[in-house]
């Protein structure tokens, strides 16, 4: 057993939680998303409103993946196929 399979066999019961911790927090962990883009975007006044409202759709795509990890087909893959593109963040005024 090489270096990597050691610390993949060791690593495994940390990804399992953080999936379920994923899973089970999942609408806070997007509400925080949300509320530090709007934070940003408002700091910012709005010149990088795209490059944010980009990152933090990739960020919710990322916390899908693995909260939905072993759901079945489409729990994972990455292509985001077959799902709604998150909400953009509301506008700074």
């Amino acid at each position: 057993m090489g270096f990597l399979d050691s610390l993949k066999a060791k690593l495994a019961p940390a990804k399992e939680k953080v999936s379920d911790l994923a899973q089970q927090h999942e609408g806070k962990i997007e509400h925080g998303l949300s509320k530090a883009a709007k934070a940003v975007d408002s700091k910012t006044k709005g010149k990088y409103s795209s490059q944010i409202e980009s990152g933090t759709g990739k960020a919710k795509q990322a916390l899908d993946r693995i909260a939905h990890k072993g759901d079945g087909p489409g729990g994972t893959g990455g292509t985001g196929t077959g799902t709604t593109p998150p909400p953009p963040p509301p506008a700074a005024g």
